[in-house]
């Protein structure tokens, strides 16, 4: 088997798992806040907003920096050490014995993981340029499977053994998956007489460049447009849904339809963009999301919401995997892992303004009120495709550039 391919598997593999134990922990998050002491409705939705915003915090400053360690003594390394900060974050994450504790630890979180980007950079460090576009999308789908399959077992998990054991269990997922890596990821260190860039020159370089920049616009509207909801989107079930008894499993699983449609988009979009082009597969998938994202706020039963989010998953399956494959195509090599970082940092953004504005929203309007400015951010987003984004053009490797 060819060396990209055989990454590709071992680290889909070892993303699954990290994401299965990640996103079990966000349908219970907000339950989580009142069981440490927060009671009054308005207040939970705020201290959510803070505490899923809270890993991200860190993380915008800390990402671009990892990136660039990683161009420099290679792209596994930061994959190992993202996986196990991730683990240890979460032992003392389950130790929280107050709100504050709680987001002090998840911003600890943020500065010791960065999973995601680091998988993001190697795939697209070893995938050959014309299958940029497939590696990508056929990474997303396990990011995907882990965010249908998680929620699942995270609100079946607390209905039956409460919420601070399964911090414990995440942390044992993702040292599981930390080894995997390391036994199996094979990567071709970068040389050492190759040219090595300060985060400086790859911010300059990110921004010197209209579409890529643009690109980094989007992928923080369409990520923001996602994240929003997340704080909110247990109290929004219990608004909608009468019967409390198993609220968390309904939860979860109204939470991860959405990653299971995805699971078979996001290849799907990919092959496409290898093949006709990211411009107008990028448009319309922003645009059925943005659809998607208003018929969400509209819902008035879990069945109505459950179609808005299949919907959704659909479209988000064709349009952060296209948004990072278009800038790694732009990328030179030997700058790749650096430039992935600083996309990553806005889609960070994204998940520490999302969640923080949509908890103020909700405690000072309601909860649909945020639903709907979701679907007038990703609005924003199909205007912008719409208007400025061009093709990726793919830049030669020699030289400095």
């Amino acid at each position: 088997m060819e060396l990209w391919k055989k990454n590709l598997y071992t680290i889909w593999i070892a993303q699954f798992i990290t994401i299965v134990g990640m996103s079990s922990v966000i349908t219970f998050l907000p339950f989580y806040v009142r069981e440490l002491g927060v009671s009054d409705n308005d207040l939970v939705a705020r201290w959510s907003g803070f505490a899923f915003s809270g890993p991200f915090i860190l993380s915008f400053f800390f990402t671009p920096f990892w990136g660039m360690i990683g161009d420099r003594y290679g792209r596994k390394l930061m994959v190992i050490r993202a996986v196990f900060g991730l683990g240890i974050a979460q032992i003392f994450v389950g130790s929280a014995q107050s709100v504050e504790q709680l987001i002090f630890f998840r911003m600890l979180q943020g500065a010791l993981s960065g999973f995601i980007p680091a998988a993001l950079t190697l795939v697209s460090a070893t995938a050959p340029r014309e299958r940029t576009g497939y590696a990508l999308g056929f990474l997303q789908t396990s990011l995907s499977a882990g965010m249908l399959i998680g929620p699942v077992i995270g609100g079946v998990l607390a209905d039956m053994v409460g919420y601070r054991p399964i911090f414990y269990i995440v942390s044992a997922l993702c040292f599981t998956s930390g080894a995997f890596v390391i036994i199996m990821v094979k990567e071709i260190p970068p040389g050492k007489e190759e040219k090595k860039f300060s985060l400086l020159e790859n911010i300059k370089f990110a921004l010197s460049s209209s579409q890529i920049a643009l690109a980094m616009i989007v992928i923080y509207l369409a990520q923001s447009s996602i994240v929003m909801l997340q704080p909110v989107f247990a109290l929004f079930i219990e608004k909608i849904y009468d019967n409390t008894q198993y609220i968390g499993t309904v939860t979860g699983a109204l939470f991860s339809v959405m990653g299971m449609v995805m699971i078979f988009s996001a290849p799907w979009w990919g092959n496409r963009n290898d093949l006709v082009g990211y411009k107008r597969n990028l448009l319309i998938a922003t645009a059925v999301a943005a659809t998607m994202l208003f018929l969400q706020a509209l819902s008035q039963t879990p069945w109505h919401l459950a179609l808005s989010r299949m919907g959704l998953g659909f479209a988000m399956g064709g349009v952060v995997p296209a948004l990072y494959s278009s800038i790694s195509k732009q990328t030179p090599l030997k700058r790749r892992g650096g430039i992935v970082g600083i996309a990553t940092s806005f889609t960070i953004l994204a998940n520490i303004t999302g969640p923080t504005s949509s908890g103020y929203i909700a405690s000072h309007y309601d909860i649909r009120t945020v639903l709907f400015i979701t679907a007038g951010v990703m609005a924003i987003a199909v205007l912008i495709v719409g208007q400025w984004i061009r093709e990726p053009i793919v830049p030669e490797e020699s030289g400095e550039s």
